[in-house]
């Protein structure tokens, strides 16, 4: 497991992994045949998004381990980060 995430990361240098960061809010919205999710880390301004196909557990106050890659979305004209999820665990 830890191969393929190696793997992953040296063939992305965009890709991030963090771990052990604790949720501090999580929502998830229904759009279309997606659940849109989102979470806030302690410490980070930055949305961290992800979509699932079915609903998911609430992950608020859980610890988790993410790989990512920051992005930018633009909102009513306003350009945003967020960070899209590429792989969530729980720590």
């Amino acid at each position: 497991m830890a191969l393929d995430l190696d793997k992953q990361l040296g063939a992305n240098p965009k890709l991030v992994h963090s771990v052990n960061q604790k949720v501090e809010s999580h929502v998830q919205r229904e759009k279309g045949d997606w659940f849109l999710n989102t979470l806030m880390l302690e410490g980070c301004n930055a949305p961290f998004k992800y979509k699932r196909k079915k609903l998911y557990q609430s992950l608020k106050g859980a610890r988790v381990n993410l790989t990512y890659y920051p992005d930018v979305e633009s909102i009513a004209g306003f350009d945003i980060e967020v960070m899209r999820v590429v792989r969530l665990k729980r720590a």
